[in-house]
């Protein structure tokens, strides 16, 4: 399992590394779970990481803007992220999600098929009325998507194990596997949580708000990625 970490900035950037964080991932959460930040940070980040590592940028928490999505999925890139993610937010039905998800896919793959996307939906779907988790593998493997993912749409202290069982958890994961994609779990994940995940086993576990002593609007710590590296080992 691989480590995602999510900077704000170079100086986070730095501290991720330090600690041993595997992907960096290029996000603003003061604009939502998400959220975007600038294209001069994700090109920094970029810069820092030096191509010692991969640097993944959210695009943020859309509703049905195929177009928009797809000019923000292609800034990104441009900006030297290799891993683009887009949040499926007030995607509610399969064909919009295939509709966004296959102009992003396209946007970017045009502009450099190395590129890789990353299609998100939310454990507490429930709570934002958007598309179910279990419903995103086939559509994103059909738009050409390179990894599923899900996450907490509110950040509320709850966790994605608090609205998906660890049954549904792996049923997502061995979904998005058996159809070729990488499958990444993030969400108001906590060191509490690490034996569960070490069970279902993901590629990529993503965070934020752990590394920052609990709370995501805090500063990243080198040491609490190199714990929770250590802990995943």
């Amino acid at each position: 399992m691989r480590l995602l970490v999510s900077p704000i900035n170079t100086e986070e950037a730095k501290a991720a590394m330090a600690g041993g964080a595997d992907i960096l991932d290029v996000k603003n959460p003061k604009e939502g779970s998400l959220g975007a930040n600038f294209p001069w940070v994700i090109r920094s980040v970029a810069g820092v990481a030096g191509g010692k590592m991969p640097v993944s940028a959210t695009i943020g928490d859309f509703d049905y803007k195929p177009g928009t999505a797809s000019l923000a999925a292609l800034g990104a890139a441009f900006s030297g992220a290799d891993y683009i993610k887009v949040g499926l937010l007030k995607i509610k039905t399969r064909e919009q999600a295939g509709d966004m998800l296959g102009n992003i896919v396209r946007s970017v793959k045009e502009f450099d098929a190395e590129k890789k996307l990353v299609a998100a939906a939310y454990s507490d779907c429930s709570r934002v009325g958007s598309i179910s988790p279990m419903d995103l593998p086939e559509v994103a493997a059909e738009c050409g998507a390179d990894v599923v993912m899900v996450d907490t749409a509110i950040k509320d202290g709850k966790s994605t194990f608090e609205f998906m069982t660890e049954s549904e958890i792996a049923e997502f994961i061995s979904a998005g596997q058996d159809l070729g994609m990488e499958v990444a779990i993030a969400g108001t994940i906590k060191f509490e949580d690490l034996e569960l995940l070490k069970r279902v086993s993901p590629d990529i576990i993503g965070v934020r708000g752990a590394v920052c002593g609990g709370d995501r609007s805090g500063q990243i710590k080198e040491e609490l990625v190199r714990r929770m590296k250590a802990d995943l080992s």
